[in-house]
């Protein structure tokens, strides 16, 4: 009985995973168990790993094993660009994209009053710093009405500094239809538009 607590707790655990209720956690826990030697316990290694040396970087905030992150300390991306995203998920999606040479400042939220997420959590003050050696800052914050508010706040907060601030283009996806997308989305994308 007493494994049986512990095979549900496991289960209890893993559903409070992004993206995994407990049917799913349940399911993950099984497949877990059933290939313990050469799944569970090296999943369990790593993550007492990386639970002992996991840190946030001082400078930007993504996460890594070390007091500054690779980016940050790689000189061939001082390049004067610091792009701002949400949370850390965001800098590696963009990192997966491998189109962005510059550096990062991860927010770690959006300015919410109702959850008492002010500038300060966020780190802006720190960006506002940072951005004084910078030569552009790019708002690459959500399109939701939090991250705007909060791309806002930041323009607002950089005004003074002589730094071109810029945002991600929105609009149609590329292999997107659109009959298939949202009015917001349309309406973006007419706002972008270029020259063909």
């Amino acid at each position: 009985m007493e494994q049986s607590r512990d095979i549900e707790t496991l289960i209890e655990l893993m559903a409070r995973l992004p993206g995994l209720g407990p049917r799913s956690a349940r399911r993950a826990v099984l497949a877990l168990l059933k290939k313990r030697g050469p799944l569970m316990a090296p999943l369990a290694q790593a993550m007492a790993t990386v639970a002992l040396t996991a840190k946030d970087c001082v400078i930007c905030g993504n996460i890594g094993t070390s007091e500054i992150c690779p980016i940050c300390s790689d000189e061939t991306r001082a390049n004067g660009e610091i792009c701002v995203v949400e949370d850390v998920s965001d800098l590696w999606a963009m990192e997966r994209g491998a189109m962005f040479k510059g550096r990062y400042h991860v927010l770690g939220g959006t300015l919410s009053a109702l959850d008492a997420i002010g500038p300060d959590e966020l780190g802006i003050p720190r960006l506002v710093e940072r951005a004084q050696d910078a030569t552009e800052v790019i708002l690459a914050l959500n399109a939701t009405v939090d991250g705007q508010t909060t791309a806002h706040y930041i323009a607002d907060a950089l005004a003074g500094l002589g730094v071109q601030i810029t945002s991600l283009a929105q609009g149609v996806p590329i292999g997107g239809e659109l009959n298939y997308l949202d009015d917001g989305t349309i309406g973006a994308a007419l706002r972008a538009r270029r020259n063909f």
